[in-house]
C-alpha cells in the first residue's frame, strides 16, 4: 500500500473516530450527571489533540515532500550508488559510508536547507529515523526562512 493511500485511510478512520466519540460526548453532556459531563469534556479534548497531532504530521509530510521535489529539480539529490535490499531499503553499510560526507556538508554550510535535507537522507539510509526527522525539520525551517527573506 502506498504511503498516500495509508495516510488517506488513517485520515478517514480518524474522522470516523471523531464523529463516534463526538456522539458519545454529546450523550454524556446531556445526561446532566457531573461525572458524565467531565467524561464528555475528556471525550471532546482527546480527539482534538489527536486531530492536531495528525494534522501536524501531515503538514510535515507535505513540506518534506515539497523540499524533496525542489531539491530534485535543482539536481541536488544524492546520486551515489548504493546497494538496496529487495524491500528497497538501502543496505546499512552503504548508508553508513555516505554519512560522513553529508555531515561535513552541514558543518560547512549550516544554513543550507539542501545540506540538511541530504543529511536527513543519509540518516534515513543509516536507519536513524529520529535524527532523519530532526534534520528534515531543520531543512524545512531553513527553507521557510529563506523563502520569507526573498519576499
Amino acid at each position: 500500500m502506498s504511503a498516500r493511500l495509508s495516510v488517506a485511510v488513517m485520515a478517514v478512520l480518524l474522522v470516523l473516530y471523531i464523529v463516534l466519540v463526538g456522539q458519545r460526548a454529546y450523550l454524556l453532556f446531556v445526561s446532566g450527571e457531573p461525572i458524565a459531563i467531565v467524561m464528555g469534556v475528556a471525550l471532546t479534548v482527546l480527539p482534538l489533540v489527536a486531530l492536531w497531532a495528525v494534522g501536524r504530521e501531515l503538514w510535515f509530510g507535505v513540506r518534506a515532500e515539497a523540499l524533496a521535489r525542489r531539491l530534485e529539480r535543482e539536481g541536488g539529490l544524492p546520486d551515489e550508488p548504493v546497494a538496496v535490499r529487495p524491500s528497497g531499503a538501502v543496505v546499512r553499510e552503504d548508508g553508513d559510508a555516505l554519512f560522513p560526507a553529508y555531515r561535513a556538508q552541514v558543518e560547512a554550510a549550516p544554513d543550507s536547507w539542501q545540506a540538511w535535507y541530504r543529511l536527513a537522507l543519509a540518516y534515513d539510509a543509516a536507519r536513524d529515523r529520529r535524527r532523519a526527522r530532526a534534520a528534515v525539520r531543520q531543512a524545512v525551517r531553513l527553507e521557510s526562512a529563506e523563502r520569507r527573506a526573498r519576499h
